[in-house]
């Protein structure tokens, strides 16, 4: 094994890692504070946006899904009225206040414009941020990290072992572990090993360049994780799943402000099969989802309100519900954006309605909002990118801003 692979598979570095410090290096320079955050939660399997963000005043919504439609407000299980057209599915009233609060909105009939149903294909191109396009090297968030001031390792934090599409690219990326794992130790952690390591790369190469940059990074987030667990319940580790996980990266996220970006990927929603109602397989996943996300912004604390949330999915579902009680893949979602500075209380976006002869291929909810134009809008209004480096994050996209979101 030679030191690439040992690093790689201890999992000290990445290979974007080694790309981005190793061939470019890493540009470190002073820079005005950005006390801005951006954090990004991919639901991966194409969760049923109708079901998310009912549109419960549509009659082809109930007839087209007998079994799994949400029942309107005031009823049993009904969902959460928002608008008077729109109800919040009622396993996510943990987030309800934050609508209340007017820091929560949804795009709906939002996602991307390519046809794609394949959950690879269409996660491929919202994470590489150029749907239809195969050849793009690397993922929009790792592009949005190149034009801005890079001035820390933990600057981009991915929660997960293995660096996701939408952050590789040349620009070094951490990432810290999930659950109960988040601070194990590994070999180099081991002041022998660690002492041992430091001295084989100290030279001037670029493999040692990207070692001690990646030391670096893993010293941050172990003190920061360290001082996160003496904190929360007086020093009792945090509890499995989403909910905790979020709690730590909000906390981390308001301890350090060299960290801006983050990325977090949560599975599990594609619902072909016994997708349920107000309860159900959907609903115990959204449950604990709208909890996390309520974690997330306690976590923040005072940093929330220099945060934006995204909530993303590949594509939606099926308007009619299958014959085992589910929904397939389809084309328009629901895209959730959460933040102290968001225009909240309402559902942006064009509704095409829910008529055969408005859906996508007479079975979808079409997109009439790219995801492109809700992230480039916070990258314009909340990051302060001006227009030649958000171009430079969607290349050969012309956005269109979504006026009044932020």
């Amino acid at each position: 094994m030679n030191r690439r692979q040992f690093l790689i598979q201890t999992g000290l570095i990445s290979t974007s890692t080694i790309m981005s410090v190793g061939l470019h290096g890493l540009a470190v320079k002073a820079a005005a504070p950005n006390n801005k955050r951006l954090i990004v939660i991919f639901l991966r399997g194409a969760v049923d946006g109708l079901n998310v963000i009912v549109p419960y005043q549509e009659a082809n919504y109930y007839q087209s899904r007998p079994k799994i439609a949400i029942p309107k407000p005031g009823l049993q299980g009904g969902a959460i009225d928002l608008d008077g057209r729109f109800g919040l599915h009622p396993a996510l009233s943990p987030i309800a206040p934050l609508w209340q609060q007017g820091t929560l909105a949804f795009a709906h009939a939002c996602g991307s414009p390519d046809p794609s149903r394949s959950h690879f294909d269409a996660q491929d191109y919202m994470e590489s941020g150029t749907p239809g396009k195969k050849n793009t090297p690397d993922g929009w968030m790792n592009r949005l990290l190149s034009v801005m001031s890079a001035n820390s390792p933990v600057q981009a934090l991915n929660g997960g072992s293995t660096t996701p599409r939408i952050l590789s690219g040349k620009m070094a990326v951490a990432s810290f572990g999930l659950g109960k794992n988040a601070s194990r130790p590994i070999a180099i952690d081991r002041p022998q090993i660690a002492s041992a390591f430091d001295r084989l790369y100290s030279d001037s190469d670029s493999l040692s360049q990207a070692y001690r940059e990646s030391r670096a990074a893993r010293q941050t987030l172990l003190a920061d994780l360290d001082a996160e667990m003496k904190a929360a319940n007086n020093g009792a580790p945090l509890t499995n799943g989403f909910p905790g996980d979020a709690t730590q990266l909000g906390r981390l996220m308001a301890r350090d402000s060299s960290i801006q970006l983050a990325f977090l990927a949560l599975g599990g929603w594609d619902t072909h099969i016994n997708q349920g109602s107000s309860q159900g397989q959907l609903a115990g996943r959204l449950r604990p989802l709208g909890q996390g996300l309520a974690n997330l912004v306690q976590g923040l604390g005072d940093v929330y309100s220099e945060s934006a949330i995204v909530v993303i999915s590949e594509f939606g579902r099926t308007v009619r519900e299958n014959g085992n009680g589910g929904t397939d893949h389809g084309h328009g979602n629901v895209l959730w954006v959460l933040g102290g500075k968001i225009k909240g209380g309402k559902v942006y976006g064009e509704w095409p309605g829910l008529d055969e002869s408005q859906l996508y291929q007479k079975r979808d909810l079409a997109v009439t909002t790219d995801f492109r134009d809700v992230i480039a809008t916070l990258l314009q209004s909340h990051l302060g990118l001006n227009r030649e480096k958000v171009d430079r994050v969607f290349p050969n996209y012309q956005s269109n801003r979504i006026v009044g979101l932020v």
